[in-house]
This record gives C-alpha cells, sequence and structure tokens, in this order.
C-alpha cells in the first residue's frame, strides 16, 4: 500500500516556539508571491524567522496580536484597508512593536505618512531583495531606515525650505485617508464600492469627493476620475 507522505512547503515559516533566539517577523501583504519571496529571503537568515503572514489588515490585526512579533513587515496596500490605518491600530495596541513599511507605492508620498503613522522605516518592493533584511536589523535595533532622498526632504521640511526640485505636488497636501479615496478613485471604484471597502457610508465618500476637488484645484467629478486614474497610471509606470 502506497504511504501518504507530508512535504514540507520549502516556503512555509517555522514555528514561533522553533527558536526563541530569532526574532520573529510577521508579514502583511496581499500579494501571496511577495510574501513568499520574502519569507524565504528571512528564512535563511540565522536570526530571524517568519511567524505568520496575512493578505488583510483585520487578518493582521488579529494575528499580530496572538502571535507577538518582534516586528511587522506592512504593505501600504491591503485587501479591503489600508496599510496606514493598520499601522495606525497596531500601535495603539501594541506600542513596542517595531514597524516596517514594504511597498511598490513612491515612497515621496508615502514614506512621511507611514512615519507619522507609527513605522520606523520604509523600503520599495523594487528594492526589497537588496534591503530589506537590513532595514529589517535596522528597525529592531530601534533605529529609522528610510532613503537619502527622504532624509533630505525631512530635513528640508525642518528647517523651513525646500529646494524647487523637491516642491510639493497637490497629492501630497491630502490627509491619509483622502490620498485612500483619490486612489480608489483611480483603480476605478465606484463611490458605493469605496464606501463598501472602507466601511464608511455614501455620503461620507461624497464628501472626500469634494474635498479632493477642493484641493487638486478640479471642477468637476469626471476631472476627478481622469485626474486619479493618470495619478495611478503613472505611478505604475514609476
Amino acid at each position: 500500500m502506497k504511504k501518504n507522505v507530508a512535504v514540507a512547503s520549502p516556503i512555509a515559516p517555522a514555528p514561533a516556539a522553533a527558536d526563541p533566539a530569532k526574532k520573529k517577523i510577521f508579514l502583511a501583504d496581499d500579494h501571496p508571491i511577495t510574501r513568499q519571496g520574502i519569507a524565504v529571503l528571512i528564512n535563511q537568515e540565522p536570526d530571524l524567522m517568519v511567524c505568520g503572514e496575512a493578505a488583510s489588515a483585520a487578518g493582521a490585526l488579529d494575528l499580530i496580536q496572538k502571535l507577538k512579533p518582534d516586528l511587522a513587515i506592512i504593505d501600504i496596500s491591503l485587501k479591503a484597508s489600508s496599510g496606514l490605518e493598520l499601522i495606525k491600530n497596531l500601535k495603539a495596541l501594541l506600542a513596542d512593536l517595531s514597524i516596517l513599511v514594504m511597498s511598490m507605492h513612491d515612497e515621496t508620498l508615502y514614506a512621511e505618512r507611514a512615519l507619522r503613522a507609527g513605522a520606523m522605516g520604509y523600503v520599495m518592493k523594487q528594492d526589497a531583495s537588496a534591503k530589506v533584511l537590513t532595514a529589517i536589523r535596522t528597525v529592531l535595533k530601534g533605529d529609522f531606515f528610510i532613503s537619502d532622498q527622504i532624509k533630505t526632504r525631512m530635513l528640508q521640511q525642518t528647517i523651513g525650505h525646500r529646494r524647487p526640485e523637491l516642491a510639493a505636488s497637490p497629492v501630497e497636501s491630502l490627509s491619509d485617508r483622502e490620498m485612500e479615496v483619490f486612489q480608489l478613485i483611480g483603480n476605478g471604484f465606484s463611490t458605493r464600492e469605496i464606501a463598501t471597502r472602507l466601511n464608511l457610508s455614501v455620503k461620507t465618500i461624497d464628501s472626500y469627493r469634494e474635498h479632493l476637488k477642493l484641493k487638486l484645484q478640479l471642477t468637476s467629478g469626471a476631472d476627478l476620475v481622469r485626474y486619479a486614474i493618470q495619478w495611478v497610471k503613472s505611478e505604475a509606470i514609476s
């Protein structure tokens, strides 16, 4: 009789109790392939291990509270919610949790937002394979990990002036929630779909759309949709 043999997945994270000397890392990203690739990098290190993962903000919030990782790597875009909101919720519940953001979104628009929310580092996904391990260890030590470009921008803001090439775009003036709604508009979601996705009322989303038109100096809803779509496409190209 042929016996059934269990085969361990090469990317499966080790059990949290396997080695108490290792720092536990949690992955929150809605792309399975991304999670798998980062898990492979982390689990090959002698001092690090992946203890869990989630594709949604709700799932991540629940598991992180149960697993108590040393550090959470969080994407900006998650299923049914924003990574920024997840970071704020996590810091309210687990003030000592170290958080590193890893995202495809332009760091010039999101790195400072992530730091204000409670993260201590920001890595672009296209740079992750080369930088994520250094970023993890930097944040675990209690230091910030951001690019030289973002350091320059933040220093310019601190001292009260900025070079012309670093001038803010209108999109940078948006609040975190406005940015989330703006991005969803650019991805083709209707007002009702956005309301459902963010667990808000249609009336609230209509208000956000009006605020967006004012801040971006647009005259109509159609102009807002075109602007948002163009912005999302430009982000994808960059």
